[in-house]
């Protein structure tokens, strides 16, 4: 069965409908964040002490592999079963777990509490582009998909100061307990403003098998390469069997796609190079991003002095620049295509990433950069990928793009977080750190001072090498950006409209 044509329904439910669920993307990435600034409180309660963070991993492993596990399955479902009711179904199930996480007592309830709702909450972005791919042509379509990677964006800035003030109010559970208001009326919202859609009974069978292929691929190159132990090597003594072990699940993974008749993306009428070159692209945006949130934080609290709330003032000047590239991008790519937008985005990125690593510690003007380019690459990525792929398909290939983005995240910063600590530790291993014995306290104070000296110019030295590496990631990036589609024909009437050539 066909669906009815959403494109000519009345501009003004359009754009309801797609704000509705823009709020429900902005809920689920608002949760992505809200742990930031109360995690120290949270393991507190559970025993775990400061100098041992890594045993609070599963909250934050499990959230994001919860996120990107279930993307491909729920997007393709999308496709069958229609945005709304995907939409109603992935707001129950961040309910459901955010009561979970509530009324946790032990930390490994929290963390499936925190997966079941990484796993609703992630599925509500690539629906709602797939939703706008179904509302809109493609020329006004990058500037829609622009505002939703704003409202993805901005969950980033709104995050850690809605989850610190509800903490202060009520306590940390309370961050999870009003996540039910608010999906609730996020419900309420979607049935009220978007049309009522017909299951599509030609769009075949869901490939259950591929999902779980891709999901555990993925959980074995995240468990293999994290690593609590940098000093004694960049992997832990079981990631390399298990990276290995990941690649040959891909292997798996990408054969069973070859050869089996109920895939995850049917390809038939996907353009490959370009589609392919979107989400290679989308990889590299994640690694940028997740290392730039990891490591900012790092630093202000090293190198600058500063407490948990001073880094997130920090980190700010970067995540506010998100959302406003993201808006920009979209409106470049509806009126000069995706691929300008893209490629001068990325090669922005870099410029910013390269002058943050050469003013460490003094980086606010790079990060504000680096945000705005990376921000401006988001809806001409998404956009290209729903160009380059069936109608059908739309929910699929969204969730592709969002996919690609968490894997680069996840093995970005575990490799480039790994490789750096390993090099600091390194670079100190001759470090003796001084003791006031045996000597005068002038003897001591001026040893102090030449030990804080060494250990600090150890650490900027890390951190530029990370954003060095960040910088080469996004000129790669800008390259392979290159590829993707141009500006769309208005006499183009194929299926994938606006491709070159």
């Amino acid at each position: 069965m066909r669906r009815p044509d959403l494109k000519q329904a009345d501009p003004g439910r359009r754009r309801l409908a797609i704000g509705a669920a823009g709020a429900a993307v902005l809920i689920g990435s608002i949760d992505a964040y809200v742990l930031v600034t109360v995690l120290v409180d949270m393991i507190g309660e559970f025993d775990i002490p400061v100098n041992h963070l890594e045993r609070a991993t599963p909250l934050v492993t499990g959230y994001l592999l919860g996120y990107t596990a279930g993307m491909p399955l729920l997007g393709r479902l999308s496709d069958r079963f229609g945005r709304k009711a995907l939409i109603h179904a992935c707001l129950a199930a961040f309910a459901i777990g955010s009561v979970i996480s509530a009324l946790a007592t032990d930390l490994w309830p929290l963390a499936a509490g925190r997966t079941l709702q990484g796993l609703a909450g992630g599925a509500l972005l690539p629906v709602t582009m797939a939703l706008a791919a179904d509302l809109f042509t493609a020329r006004r379509r990058p500037a829609v998909l622009g505002w939703v990677g704003a409202a993805q964006e901005l969950g980033a800035v709104l995050g850690p100061l809605f989850g610190a003030a509800v903490a202060a109010l009520v306590g940390w559970r309370g961050i999870f307990w009003i996540n039910v208001p608010l999906a609730l009326l996020a419900a309420l919202a979607i049935q009220f403003a978007l049309p009522k859609t017909e299951a599509r009974r030609d769009a075949g069978r869901i490939d259950f098998l591929g999902g779980l292929l891709l999901a555990l691929a993925l959980g074995l190159f995240t468990v293999g390469l994290y690593n609590p132990d940098s000093a004694a090597a960049v992997l832990p003594s079981w990631g390399l069997p298990t990276v290995i072990a990941g690649a040959v699940v891909l292997v798996v993974f990408g054969l069973q796609q070859r050869y089996s008749a109920t895939r995850l993306l049917d390809p038939a009428g996907v353009a490959w190079r370009p589609f392919a070159a979107g989400l290679a692209a989308s990889l590299a945006a994640g690694a940028a991003l997740m290392v730039t949130l990891v490591d900012v934080q790092l630093l202000a609290q090293t190198l600058r002095g500063l407490d948990a709330t001073g880094g997130a003032l920090l980190l700010l000047w970067f995540l506010a620049g998100l959302p406003a590239g993201a808006l920009l991008g979209g409106f470049i790519a509806s009126r000069y295509g995706e691929r300008l937008p893209a490629a001068i985005g990325f090669a922005a990125a870099a410029a910013a990433y390269f002058w943050i690593a050469r003013t460490v510690p003094d980086i606010e003007p790079g990060l504000a950069l680096a945000g705005a380019a990376l921000g401006a690459t988001i809806a001409p990525l998404s956009s290209a990928a729903l160009r380059t792929t069936p109608e059908d398909s739309h929910g699929t290939a969204s969730a592709a793009v969002v996919v690609a983005r968490m894997m680069g995240m996840l093995i970005g910063v575990a490799a480039l977080t790994s490789w750096s600590l390993h090099r600091f530790q390194q670079a100190t291993a001759d470090l003796d750190t001084p003791l006031p014995f045996g000597i005068s306290e002038a003897e001591y104070l001026a040893l102090q001072a030449d030990y804080l000296k060494a250990l600090n110019a150890a650490l900027a030295n890390q951190y530029a090498e990370v954003f060095t590496a960040a910088a080469c990631i996004c000129a790669a990036a800008a390259l392979v950006s290159l590829a993707i589609p141009g500006r769309v024909r208005a006499r183009t009437h194929s299926l994938i409209r606006g491709l070159p050539g």
